[in-house]
């Protein structure tokens, strides 16, 4: 297992294939990912927010799409190549899905690789292109990999006439391997009015939870269920920084404490609105954040500012006595990483093949 070639809590303003291809090989513990959805829109934060300046394009075209990377896929996952192919096939090479696919691939396969054996990574999206995302997931990780796929189910105002309401979004949890984590009373739920009426007498009595017929009861809750009741940042919320699909906090704490442990490294590529890395120090986690703008340092310095006094930090530490200032406690860099893996400059060899003609002898 590699040793992690990233200070922690570093903010990389950079394209995130050029920072993981700079990362050592197995030297995250969990990753979390909320990349763009293929809305074929650019979002904007408003003026005045917390994040005004920052954007992002999530429109993607035959330009945005590298041959080297078709390559890297084709000789690295000739099934995700295969599959590539046969959205190509039947969309076009200018496809929007098959751009966009191409630019997720190339991204997870190297993701694949900075995870740890025994970690985890959840991948963000929603039913815009969920389903080809999932595909991608099970080529790279394997259909043994997969876990969970997660509704994070929400409130909102306003209905389409010919329609259901869409209230959720989609995770989908993937392992690295058989042996990861996931700690299951840090995520435990509150029992139901109902139950807790029916056999309340009988929670918090033991340590480990009774079994009570065939209801099984546990002092610190319910196993939590594959989908989530937890609702956006409201408008007036102190959270809401303006960034444009910003998460709640109360998401990632799920996630963060559901499968890693304190002082593991938590990675986040698309970390733009810095709840990921909010989240990682509140639960005393090691974090890494990649983002294309420059909003993503400046919204995580200011946040974790502004909750100084919430943030779970070992005791008596500078940062915890208010003494420095998180601007300079957390690095910033515009460079990529250096692998110390394989070499500093090492990249996979890549090989060209060249056939003998006798026309042309030697």
């Amino acid at each position: 297992m590699a040793v992690l070639n990233i200070e922690p809590r570093t903010v990389f303003c950079r394209d995130n294939l050029d920072v993981l291809h700079g990362m050592n090989s197995a030297c995250v513990d969990l990753i979390y990912l909320d990349p763009p959805f293929n809305k074929k829109k650019t979002f904007t934060a408003p003026l005045g927010s917390s994040a005004e300046g920052a954007a992002f394009r999530d429109i993607f075209r035959q330009e945005d799409v590298k041959d080297e990377w078709l390559l890297t896929i084709q000789e690295d996952q000739p099934a995700l190549h295969v599959f590539l192919e046969a959205v190509k096939g039947i969309e076009g090479r200018t496809s929007y899905n098959f751009c966009y696919l191409a630019y997720m691939a190339i991204r997870l396969i190297e993701l694949h690789r900075v995870l740890k054996d025994t970690g985890s990574l959840y991948l963000h999206c929603d039913p815009t292109m969920g389903h080809y995302l999932k595909i991608l997931l099970d080529i790279v990780f394997g259909e043994e990999g997969f876990r969970n796929e997660i509704a994070w189910c929400y409130r909102g105002a306003g209905y389409p006439k010919r329609d259901f309401g869409r209230r959720h979004d989609l995770l989908f949890r993937y392992c690295k391997g058989t042996t990861y984590v996931f700690n299951t009373d840090a995520v435990r739920e509150p029992y139901a009015e109902a139950t807790k009426k029916r056999f309340g007498h009988h929670i918090g009595n033991v340590r480990k939870g009774i079994d009570y017929g065939t209801q099984k009861l546990h002092p610190e809750g319910k196993h939590a269920d594959d989908w989530w009741q937890i609702q956006p940042i409201a408008p007036s919320s102190k959270e809401r920084t303006g960034y444009p699909t910003q998460k709640p906090l109360a998401l990632l704490d799920r996630i963060i404490a559901a499968s890693s442990n304190v002082g593991d490294v938590v990675l986040d590529p698309f970390c733009g609105g810095a709840t990921t890395m909010v989240s990682a120090e509140r639960l005393q986690r090691q974090w890494i954040g990649i983002d294309v703008s420059h909003k993503a340092y400046e919204l995580v310095t200011e946040r974790l500012q502004d909750t100084l006094d919430e943030v779970a930090l070992l005791a008596n530490t500078q940062e915890a006595s208010g003494s420095t200032r998180w601007g300079d406690v957390i690095n910033f860099s515009t460079s990529p990483p250096k692998r110390t893996d394989l070499g500093a400059d090492h990249r996979l060899a890549k090989f060209v093949y060249v056939i003998s003609n006798p026309q042309y002898p030697g």
